[in-house]
């Protein structure tokens, strides 16, 4: 710790405020003036500030509840579902009960506390406590310790600290713009290829059968491997290996393989495209099984993948009430350009080698997004450490 720094714990240097609901059956209450903030709304936020809520409650609102009513230049903390969401208020404002409220005291500039806090999101939510959710309380935030340096040494850090997260900020803006970028490049050489050529066409149905799934009912589930049973793939499991499920051999009736063709039959969204995985397949996915004396398999892949059949079976597949999903006697009737098998091996040739490149570059900025990141987290512990100055900054 640097020499003039104090250790405080926050509650001897702010007030901490608790949030409220305003009963929802009654309409004086709301709709008001008066912004109303909750944890699911600091989440959505792209800036460190806030100056307006979806949602407004009225003076008898906030007098007939246990809300507070947290003045300019507070700290907005979300202390349930999640812990960790954090904002300043450049307006007076209000939350729920999964928030608190910080008020500085004189002896602690704004910014140097919402740095601070940020800085220690994981120690926040390793102080919650709680069966059904945790929940951080006010009695454990007021018990965090925090380092204090004078307030002219905090406002020289928060500068320090706003220059180079701009500097960050503007690196990882560019580093997403060329993700966004390579992943474009791939899209639209995909849509070109599919319409550009002049190759003849034929339906969907006869290029391909698609083959509905099947399942037993969720009795039948368990989700923990065993003997005489068999993995069911869902469209979820190829998002995710969290959810894998189970069902007897015996009960099950189609089969897919990691290389086969699956299609998400429902949505929102409908229409993805997968491989990968080997199991017994359920109601929401088809395969699609290939005439492979017409059409090369991978190149099919690839043609499911481009926006213009995506759009097509999603316009077709809307429906007033219900699930959306694939309307297959549509989806049989749309054209598929087939160039001679010779030629779709080739595309396919070409697609697989741009896209191994655009992965490659789309790895390289992934990682660069990380890394700035991490960047962020190093300066701030060294900013708490009394480590932070412009040259290391």
């Amino acid at each position: 710790m640097k020499q003039g720094w104090e250790i405080k714990k926050l509650g001897e240097v702010s007030e901490i405020l608790n949030g409220g609901t305003p009963k929802t059956n009654i309409a004086e209450y709301w709709d008001g003036d008066i912004h109303w903030i909750t944890p699911a709304d600091l989440g959505k936020l792209r800036k460190p500030t806030v100056d307006d809520t979806p949602r407004k409650i009225t003076r008898l609102g906030l007098e007939k509840s246990s809300a507070k009513l947290f003045p300019t230049s507070s700290i907005i903390l979300s202390t349930r579902a999640p812990i960790g969401h954090l904002a300043i208020n450049e307006v007076p404002m209000c939350t729920n009960q999964g928030c608190r409220g910080i008020v500085p005291s004189k002896k602690l500039d704004t910014w140097f506390l919402y740095y601070f806090l940020k800085n220690n999101i994981e120690l926040l939510d390793s102080l919650g406590t709680g069966a059904t959710f945790k929940e951080l309380s006010t009695k454990a935030l007021a018990g965090v310790s925090i380092p204090l340096p004078p307030i002219p040494e905090q406002k020289r850090i928060v500068s320090i600290l706003d220059e180079c997260f701009a500097a960050i900020d503007k690196a990882k803006a560019n580093a997403e713009q060329n993700l966004k970028n390579a992943k474009e490049l791939f899209e639209s050489y995909l849509q070109g290829v599919f319409e550009n050529g002049n190759y003849k066409s034929l339906d969907f149905g006869e290029v391909c059968e698609l083959v509905g799934g099947s399942q037993p009912s969720k009795e039948q589930f368990i989700y923990v491997p065993k003997e005489g049973y068999i993995r069911l793939i869902q469209v979820r499991d190829y998002r995710t290996d969290k959810f894998v499920t189970y069902i007897p051999k015996s009960l099950a009736k189609r089969f897919c393989d990691k290389e086969d063709i699956m299609i998400g039959r429902y949505g929102p969204p409908i229409f993805g495209i997968f491989k990968g995985l080997e199991g017994a397949y359920n109601v929401a996915l088809m395969k699609a099984v290939v005439n492979e004396k017409l059409c090369d398999r991978t190149y099919f892949y690839w043609f499911l993948q481009n926006n213009k059949i995506r759009e097509f079976v999603e316009q077709s597949s809307k429906r007033a009430v219900g699930q959306d999903g694939v309307r297959k006697e549509l989806l049989e009737k749309y054209p598929v350009p087939v160039p001679p098998i010779k030629a779709q091996q080739t595309i396919v040739r070409q697609l697989d080698a741009l896209r191994t490149e655009t992965q490659k570059l789309e790895a390289v900025y992934q990682k660069k997004i990380a890394d700035l990141e991490e960047l962020k987290k190093s300066i701030l512990q060294k900013a708490f450490l009394g480590q932070l100055t412009m040259n290391n900054g």
